[in-house]
């Protein structure tokens, strides 16, 4: 493919259960939920953004993040960010495979100009190359409501959102440094041995 270059990416069209799509991933889910569509591109402080005001209405029970590819990290990360943003978010991971097709254009040889040649009236275009690649896909819900903890990809609320986390770890660090410092004071009161050698001698 080194004579080639990507013109463009068409992505499978698949319903991931909210307003406009089919049952996908997510069957039983509840009307309203908003779906984030996370791509390659996206700028993570804006999908944050406009998630976690989406979330702070009382309408929004539920929030999809989906991406496929290369995409697949960045949608992981905006989902562990809300969760520690929001606490008591219950959590349902699917994976599946999405069918994405690339269209790849021919470059031209070394030596040519890409404008018409001498007695021509348009340029030949260059061939084009479709391939159909079967992806990972990667769709996760958010939901402020109870989900079956049956149901496959489950996971509780995580104990990271609670306030009081990092402040107990915190001090069970403080109290791992506490035994070092009194043995540090100890060794200060206690005598040199050749300073009680020499108090016998006189």
């Amino acid at each position: 493919m080194e004579n080639f270059r990507k013109v463009r990416s068409e992505e499978a069209t698949a319903g991931f259960g909210t307003k406009g799509g089919g049952p996908g991933p997510f069957a039983d889910l509840a009307p309203g939920a908003v779906h984030m569509r996370v791509k390659e591109g996206s700028k993570i402080r804006n999908l944050l953004s406009f998630a976690t005001a989406s979330m702070a209405q009382p309408d929004t029970r539920a929030i999809i993040f989906s991406g496929c590819g290369r995409a697949t990290t960045k949608t992981v990360t905006c989902a562990e960010i809300l969760k520690r943003r929001l606490a008591g978010l219950h959590q349902v991971t699917r994976l599946r495979y999405q069918s994405v097709r690339e269209v790849w254009q021919s470059l031209p040889h070394p030596g040519t100009t890409p404008g018409p040649t001498p007695g021509q009236k348009h340029s030949v275009p260059g061939a084009s190359l479709s391939v159909l690649k079967n992806v990972p896909s990667l769709a996760i819900l958010l939901s402020k409501d109870a989900l079956d903890p049956r149901q496959p990809g489950y996971q509780s609320p995580s104990p990271s959102s609670d306030p009081s986390y990092l402040p107990m770890a915190a001090t069970s660090k403080r109290s791992l440094r506490e035994p070092a410092v009194a043995e540090g004071s100890l060794k200060g009161t206690q005598p040199e041995p050749r300073a009680a050698e020499e108090d016998l001698t006189a």
